[in-house]
């Protein structure tokens, strides 16, 4: 028998092992052949039909030396694939692909990191390889495995682990190019792949983030750090893998990422998870963005049971991807987020009464602390509605308001009000305030072209509703919701600057304003005596402070601005001629400071309204009275019962003339100036119409 590896035995193998063999030299530092390699290649090119035969015998040759730890033998091996891929684009190199797959899935199993490295840089190369004709029945499943599973790697040397990382999220950047790329894309897509794709780049993320928070701000990294950089790698394939999705797979790719967020607690604090999906917003088409705002409401009904600070870092998550969808698409989900958030407002209220009516069972400090947490729940909520709710288009914002008022809690009216049957009294002022205070935050800034868009009568009514009017901090929500509409020309700053006092000089004040259309007429004519009777009644409330008696100036001062005509300024007259009466009279027993602060709000308000309409002898009248009380009865002025408090008469004399504004000499002076005075000798009286019309006659008789 002649020995095995003899002259004659080597010429009757077949051409294609010989080539392949040569290319291998005796030692293995020598390194590829490549004079051998270039006729291995020309031979591959003129004769693809060999290159299945080719690949498993390399195929071959790499199992065994890896078996035998022949590692440099394993580099040469792997060398030479990688040219051979490089240079064969045709219908038979999908056999061929097949052989090197098998040799990268083997490198990848090997217990070595130098070859699960060699094996993801070669699948790397294979990734950026366009192929000439698609290939119907390959699947990356392992290797989707495998690279996750690298990406997670726990070895003792961090040099080491972080080289394996680092190979595992460029292999799984790969493998979302190779499979996106293919016309089979959509196999990558699916829920098995993405559940271990998506959470080993978050982890990666999130693992140099803790890094980073625990040794402050990171300096500026250079190009090379960053290729080095795990986390700035995995960041860059997540940006990837979401710029690709599409609206059938978007889902896919972005609840893996809630299941992480759970799995690690990543809620509270939720730096982490606010990053995310930062990300996620920005790297997904805009008109897909939707998708992501239904996974995040849908998650908060999940996790609805949950604690506070849990809730709150989910909403604070919906508020971040909110303020980036209303740069572009919301889409069709406007009234789904209110709607969730409404409810959760709801379900937070009930989750705080509840800690407070099991307060005999805990200690004082943590009902306290479980009452503040749920706070920052229902703060987070009302912030996100605001936000949202004021980055809509007027048109959808409007219809916003009216869904926001129709689920305030208002006896009297049908709404499909948040059910308060169950909290009580104590639970439907929370859940009056809360929803107030979200749609004080969507009003802010809206600008209607005629005062009846801004206030339709389905929203005015259950806004000036009595069931409002029962506590001081909803009066003043109802009045500052008002001021945001009234006011289209943004001069409820120059009206207010916060405190109520005598101006000087109205002008100073660079009012804007336009003449009064039709529309506001015919609005003023039909609505105008309810605005009178809210203001009026509000002045009658003992509970009032400061701050009351600031806002019903500004609406007294707003409505003067935007909405009055010749017939209009008389009515406000006669308005504030009432209230001055309210405080003389004393009917409701009012305490000392309310009728002081009643008589500095008409004088503040009647000086202004002087100096509006520019009637000289109006205003001659209005400045001799404050000049009388400003000598003999400073505390019937704004300057003075607003500052010092401890300064108030024992009793108020109706007989001292000259300290108030008088109905005929106020008359005497309009009708001296073409304005018709017959209605001034009517008293005020407030009109209840409508269906508060009951409900006010009980509370006010």
């Amino acid at each position: 028998l002649l020995p095995p590896f003899c002259c004659c035995c080597a010429a009757l193998r077949p051409r294609y092992k010989r080539l392949v063999d040569n290319i291998f030299p005796e030692d293995p530092k020598d390194g590829l052949v490549k004079a051998d390699m270039e006729k291995l290649t020309f031979y591959a090119v003129s004769a693809p039909e060999k290159l299945d035969r080719i690949g498993a015998y390399l195929a071959e040759r790499l199992t065994r030396d890896v078996a035998r730890h022949r590692y440099g033998y394993v580099l040469i091996a792997m060398e030479a694939l990688d040219q051979l891929l490089m240079a064969c684009h045709s219908q038979s190199i999908k056999p061929f692909v097949e052989s090197f797959l098998h040799m990268v899935a083997k490198l990848l199993e090997s217990g070595e990191p130098k070859l699960q490295v060699l094996g993801t840089n070669s699948f790397v190369k294979f990734a950026n390889i366009e192929e000439d004709t698609p290939s119907y029945h390959r699947r990356y499943d392992f290797f989707v495995s495998r690279f996750s599973a690298m990406c997670h790697s726990r070895d003792p040397d961090p040099e080491i682990q972080n080289e394996i990382r680092i190979a595992g999220i460029r292999g799984i950047q790969g493998v979302v190019r190779k499979a996106v790329n293919d016309e089979l894309r959509a196999t990558i897509w699916e829920p098995q792949h993405m559940d271990k794709i998506v959470p080993s780049l978050l982890f990666n993320m999130q693992k140099i983030e803790d890094i980073d928070s625990r040794i402050g701000p990171p300096s500026s990294p250079t190009v090379g750090v960053k290729e080095e950089n795990p986390s700035v790698l995995a960041e860059n394939c997540f940006r990837e893998l979401l710029g690709r999705a599409t609206y059938g797979n978007m889902n896919n790719a972005v609840r893996p990422v809630f299941a992480h967020l759970d799995h690690h607690r990543l809620w509270d604090p939720n730096e982490f998870a606010v990053s995310c999906f930062k990300i996620i917003m920005y790297s997904i088409q805009a008109q897909y963005s939707h998708h992501v705002i239904q996974e995040i409401l849908g998650h908060l009904d999940v996790r609805k049971r949950d604690s506070p600070r849990v809730r709150a870092g989910i909403i604070q998550v919906l508020l971040e991807a909110v303020a980036i969808a209303a740069k572009g698409s919301i889409g069709p989900t406007v009234l789904e987020v209110f709607n969730t958030l409404l409810k959760h407002l709801r379900i937070s209220v009930d989750f705080e009464l509840g800690d407070r009516r099991s307060s005999c069972e805990s200690t004082t400090l943590s009902i306290s602390s479980k009452e503040s947490d749920e706070r920052i729940v229902q703060n987070a909520i009302i912030q996100t509605i605001g936000f949202f709710g004021s980055n809509l288009p007027d048109y959808q914002r409007s219809e916003i308001m009216m869904f926001i008022m129709s689920k305030v809690p208002v006896l009297g009216t049908t709404s499909q009000s948040l059910d308060p049957s169950n909290l009580g009294d104590l639970g439907t002022r929370r859940i009056q305030i809360m929803l107030l205070r979200s749609l004080l935050m969507v009003t802010s800034g809206y600008k209607a072209t005629t005062i009846s868009n801004a206030l339709p009568a389905p929203f005015l009514d259950p806004l000036l509703s009595p069931s409002l009017m029962e506590d001081s901090e909803l009066r003043q929500l109802v009045l500052e919701i008002l001021h945001n509409l009234i006011d289209r020309h943004d001069n409820q700053s120059q009206a207010q600057r916060d405190q109520v006092l005598i101006i000087p000089d109205v002008s100073d004040l660079k009012i804007k304003r336009d003449k009064i259309s039709r529309q506001d007429v015919s609005f003023m004519k039909k609505h105008g005596q309810q605005l009178y009777r809210h203001i009026y009644l509000g002045c009658k409330e003992e509970d009032n402070v400061q701050k009351n008696f600031e806002l019903l100036f500004t609406s007294l001062a707003l409505t003067t601005i935007e909405l009055a005509n010749e017939e209009v300024v008389i009515d406000l007259i006669r308005l504030a001629i009432a209230l001055q009466d309210i405080a003389i009279i004393n009917e409701d027993n009012l305490p000392m400071f309310n009728r002081c602060g009643v008589m500095a709000l008409v004088a503040a308000y009647l000086n202004f309204l002087s100096q509006m309409i520019a009637v000289p002898a109006f205003c001659q009248h209005v400045s001799k009275v404050i000049e009388t009380r400003s000598v003999e009865a400073a505390y019937f002025l704004p300057e003075t019962i607003f500052k010092d408090k401890s300064n108030l008469p024992k009793s108020l004399e109706k007989d001292e003339t000259d300290l108030f504004f008088l109905t005929n000499k106020i008359a005497e002076s309009l009708g001296g100036s073409g304005y018709n005075v017959e209605r001034l000798s009517v008293p005020y009286v407030p009109q209840v119409t409508g269906k508060c019309s009951h409900m006010e006659r009980t509370k006010y008789r």
